[in-house]
């Protein structure tokens, strides 16, 4: 990966250096109850918000005095928040799909690392996230953090440590609040709505300046490390990079960082929407992930030789992302709606294919050095759970390499134009996703039958609603 950067903040006529928040382990670096209590009396906190992100990547959890927190209080919630739809629907039963009939408690174990305060509350709040355990104890696999927890100890197993670095797109509109009405663009300090081809732009930045301001203060208060900030095409699209890491604590970032961002922008009566596709017409927006893996004890980037070639893991990673990642792609776009991004001419890959520095690929190694080697996945869209998005990508790299597989050549030319290599609609992918008993091995069988399950679900819903397109074409033409 990349060396850490300063974080830069564009402002003005050029990207501004603004100071480094302060070190995220002096805010979220918490190790036992005992430090728990005394980090909580030191800042007057009264609340404490214990949360844990559901299938569909929603914070869930419960909220109580700090008091009560600290006292080893037993929290629980119910199996069947794992069960349902974005819109909280319960699907019939399908496939491997099958619902517990007690409906047992599972068990909220705080992560006292996450430990953070809320700074758009107004009395002291504090929030933690939640690890998910069964009634006795057990490891229950099908939950997002526990999946990609998997997916890491299979590295550490090998020696190895998986590093990420996310790229989070979204948009931000105007407030609407009738589902039956296109989203536009907010007005931004100018008094007029931003247009697209916005991208770099630093005058596209400064109409959103208070807006910004506030999401910067507000990760500087929970220890988020922002590397940098950027207008995309979209009109009202920016894009914030995070920097390099683990593969959980970036997860969790991801996680808090979209609801940071919501909350800023409701702040200035806007919202950020995180859809794949929120707009018709404009581009999407995508979280590319950056991936890497180095050597547990000597920190030595695994995709390279020491000559400084690229390593046959490697080139069986990329083989692994191109046979694994279309199959698991419902991960990575996992609405109705993603797969309106994934169409040619909308600055999203439509393929398979690898390439160096090439952006039309969906698997693209960027220009680097030898210990800075990597890959970047750019399918996933932003819509996505991160634990999941990072849990299939690292799972599909780790399978190529597991069973040296071989990629194709790299692509030179442009990728996305053309056929599609990937599924194209959300049943079709829950149906790849089913298809291959490899990704059982990495991802578990449990979660494969529970989350292919609630998609077909969700399509069902999504099935039951007449959309406008209908409307114009159907009602006086058939």
């Amino acid at each position: 990966m990349p060396p850490r950067k300063t974080m830069l903040r564009p402002k003005g006529a050029a990207a501004k250096k603004v100071s480094v928040p302060p070190d995220p382990k002096d805010l979220r670096g918490v190790k036992n109850w005992k430090e728990a209590a005394a980090w909580l009396r030191a800042r007057g906190i009264e609340d404490i918000e214990c949360i844990t992100p559901d299938l569909a990547g929603v914070p869930r959890g419960k909220m109580m005095p700090s008091s009560k927190f600290t006292s080893n209080t037993s929290l629980a919630l119910p199996s069947a928040l794992y069960r349902h739809t974005i819109s909280g629907d319960y699907p019939e039963e399908s496939g491997n799909f099958r619902y517990e009939p007690r409906d047992s408690d599972l068990k909220l174990v705080p992560d006292l690392s996450t430990l953070s305060v809320v700074p758009w509350e107004t009395d002291p709040t504090a929030q933690v996230i939640c690890d998910i355990v069964g009634s006795t104890g057990e490891n229950v696999p099908y939950t997002p953090r526990n999946v990609l927890k998997n997916v890491v100890r299979m590295y550490e197993k090998r020696g190895w440590k998986a590093v990420v670095a996310p790229e989070i797109e979204f948009y931000l509109v105007a407030m609407n609040d009738d589902p039956d009405y296109p989203l536009h663009p907010p007005k931004g300090r100018s008094g007029r709505s931003i247009l697209g081809g916005q991208g770099y732009s630093i005058a596209g930045i400064n109409e959103f300046d208070e807006l910004i301001d506030d999401i910067y203060h507000f990760s500087a208060a929970q220890g988020l490390e922002i590397d940098t900030l950027i207008h995309e095409e979209g009109p009202a699209q920016l894009e914030i990079n995070l920097r390099h890491g683990d593969p959980i604590e970036l997860a969790d970032q991801v996680f808090m960082f979209k609801r940071t961002i919501r909350e800023a922008a409701l702040k200035h009566g806007i919202y950020a929407t995180f859809m794949a596709k929120p707009m018709q017409g404009q581009a999407g927006s995508a979280m590319h992930i950056h991936q890497s893996v180095v050597e547990i004890n000597t920190g030595k980037n695994v995709f390279s030789n020491a000559d400084g070639s690229a390593s046959k893991e490697f080139f069986q990673f990329i083989g692994g992302m191109q046979k694994y990642v279309p199959k698991s792609l419902v991960m990575m776009a996992p609405y109705v709606n993603s797969y309106r991004r994934l169409t040619p001419d909308m600055s999203a890959p439509v393929n398979n294919a690898w390439g160096y520095d090439n952006r039309t690929t969906a698997f693209r190694v960027p220009v680097s050095d030898a210990a800075a080697r990597r890959i970047e996945n750019r399918l996933p869209g932003s819509d996505c759970n991160p634990y999941l998005a990072l849990a299939a990508s690292l799972g599909c790299g780790l399978l190529g390499i597991m069973n040296d597989l071989e990629p194709t050549l790299p692509t030179e030319d442009t990728a996305n134009e053309g056929s599609i290599d990937l599924p194209r609609g959300l049943l079709e992918a829950v149906s790849q996703l089913e298809s291959d008993p490899a990704l059982a091995e990495v991802l578990s069988a449990e979660f494969i039958g529970l989350y292919a399950g609630v998609k077909r679900g969700e399509f069902e819903t999504f099935m039951q609603v007449i959309s406008p397109w209908e409307r114009e074409f159907l009602l006086l033409n058939v």
